[in-house]
């Protein structure tokens, strides 16, 4: 099997790094049994970078590796210790890379050397119990887990950047041509097809430098595919001129100068794009006697069509040097219109799931056909993600961000019922609740360990105690709790005649404290 040398068309499929979880984490030290939260932020993974580099000419390395994946992030750990950032994977291309989607949609077109692309962005670690604790969440028995990276799977082509390219029929002298005039060394021979690869040399004329670029074995039908030309037309979209390399001594019969240019121009039609870029013609193998009268017949007849035509030879480097300034000619007027590309930094961002809102909810229906209620939004999606579900507490967290956002709210305007499905999330990986509205012990109580609300209820045994605890600065002389207590109770009854207990044993059975402390436990079971 022929292993490429040069390759212009691959597929990529690439992965980001996950962010690292959070930890959740108490502070330990002697005699500081509650040091609070001090667990560390999961560290963000590292993301798929591309980068124009000007000493990389072809694809060929993601021919053999077209899978490749960033480094995930560090987990966090206790003593506010976030976790390492994931390495970012840097894959350098060549100018001119165009990167395109699945479907054939243009994400960037990579000009310009220093040029990144960020095509997978890495996942967000998650946050520490000691960034989520807050003044009324003070000791957070959970953290977030980190997010997952982007996936994409993209196609790179690539489409030389050269200033000139040269067209023509295989064996028409272009692979020479190159090596007359630049010092790239390609192969020549005396067969058609011999060049299978695109060939790209640089060349000097006076104090301008520019690019050459030729295109192999572009015969008539290379539209329809045949030959090689239509797969290599490509690498001449960007060139500022179009060079037509005719053989004036060719041996084939039926084929003659005038022909061969409007057998080519017609191939250069059909690929499109190329109608307004400048041409030259050289007329090669003149030092051939045969083909040095064949370029004086056609010469007049070329310039007609106002064509500047030049007669060389790429064995004997005659009219080498008029070709190569009317080529740089072109390249600066072409340079001077058209500054050269900058770098710059394109980060590719999936469309958001909810637009402009910040969730989407539509009615659909479950496996079972029966009612459910899709949610969609970056927000959703992202918290989802970064619940732990085996924490009853992290859910009760996850529930609280969700009613905060007002979902509960637009769920019941839509009609929603308890018991209904709610599916968080894309089709292929949503996670699913049943619809249960108001239940405050669920999410408020447990998604904030430092916040009970039942310390906001009116708690009679409590009121009386601290009652008695004042009284007790008042008491008579002798006076026991017992005294001041049943005192207490009297004023409170009002002088009424049912009188408690003059004496009792402090936590017994006939404490009024224990009995009203008891009679609250079983209010609140």
């Amino acid at each position: 099997m022929a292993v490429p040398s040069f390759v212009d068309r691959v597929s990529l499929h690439v992965s980001a790094g996950r962010g690292g979880h959070g930890v959740a984490s108490v502070h330990r030290e002697k005699f500081k049994p509650l040091g609070g939260p001090d667990g560390g932020n999961g560290g963000p993974g590292g993301s798929v970078i591309l980068r124009v580099d000007s000493d990389v000419t072809t694809l060929i390395d993601y021919h053999h590796s077209p899978k490749r994946s960033a480094e995930n992030g560090g987990q966090g750990a206790g003593g506010l210790r976030s976790g390492a950032h994931g390495a970012d994977l840097v894959l350098p291309v060549p100018e001119g890379t165009v990167v395109t989607d699945m479907d054939g949609t243009v994400l960037a077109d990579l000009t310009g050397a220093g040029t990144e692309m960020v095509l997978a962005e890495g996942g967000r670690g998650g946050l520490g119990n000691a960034a989520l604790a807050s003044s009324k969440r003070k000791a957070p028995g959970f953290a977030l887990l980190g997010e997952p990276g982007e996936e994409i799977q993209v196609r790179l082509e690539l489409k030389i950047v050269a200033d000139i390219g040269l067209v023509g029929f295989p064996s028409a002298g272009k692979s020479s041509l190159i090596a007359a005039i630049s010092r790239a060394r390609p192969k020549v021979a005396d067969y058609p097809f011999t060049t299978l690869v695109p060939n790209l040399g640089v060349v000097t004329a006076g104090e301008t430098v520019f690019t050459v670029a030729d295109v192999p074995g572009l015969i008539e039908g290379a539209s329809e595919g045949r030959g090689l030309g239509h797969d290599f037309l490509r690498h001449v979209e960007r060139c500022a001129a179009i060079v037509h390399v005719i053989d004036t001594a060719t041996l084939e019969p039926g084929r003659n100068p005038l022909d061969d240019l409007d057998v080519i121009e017609n191939e250069l039609a059909r690929y499109g794009g190329l109608e307004g870029r400048p041409r030259l013609v050289a007329l090669n193998k003149v030092d051939v006697p045969d083909g040095r009268g064949i370029a004086e017949i056609v010469l007049d007849d070329l310039r007609e069509r106002g064509l500047r035509v030049f007669t060389v030879s790429a064995a004997s480097t005659e009219g080498l040097r008029e070709l190569t300034f009317a080529m740089a000619e072109i390249v600066l007027a072409a340079r001077a219109e058209k500054p050269a590309a900058a770098a710059e930094r394109i980060v590719l961002r999936p469309p958001s799931a909810d637009g402009a809102a910040d969730f989407t909810i539509k009615q659909t229906r479950d496996p079972a056909g029966e009612v459910a209620w899709r949610v969609r939004g970056t927000k959703p999606e992202r918290w989802v993600r970064q619940t732990d579900f085996s924490n009853e507490e992290a859910v009760g967290f996850l529930a609280d961000r969700l009613n905060r956002l007002g979902i509960e709210d637009r769920l019941v305007q839509l009609g929603a019922v308890e018991g209904d499905a709610v599916l968080i999330g894309h089709p292929d990986n949503a996670v699913v609740f049943d619809f249960r509205p108001s239940i405050e012990a669920g999410a408020e109580m447990l998604g904030r360990r430092g916040e009970d609300q039942r310390f906001d209820e009116r708690r009679p045994a409590r009121d009386r105690r601290r009652a008695i605890d004042a009284a007790m600065g008042d008491r008579g002389e002798g006076e026991t709790r017992a005294d001041v207590a049943r005192r207490f109770d009297d004023e409170r009854r009002g002088g009424s005649q049912q009188q408690g207990p003059s004496a009792y044993e402090i936590g017994g059975d006939d404490d009024p404290d224990a009995v009203a402390a008891s009679s609250w436990q079983d209010d609140d079971e």
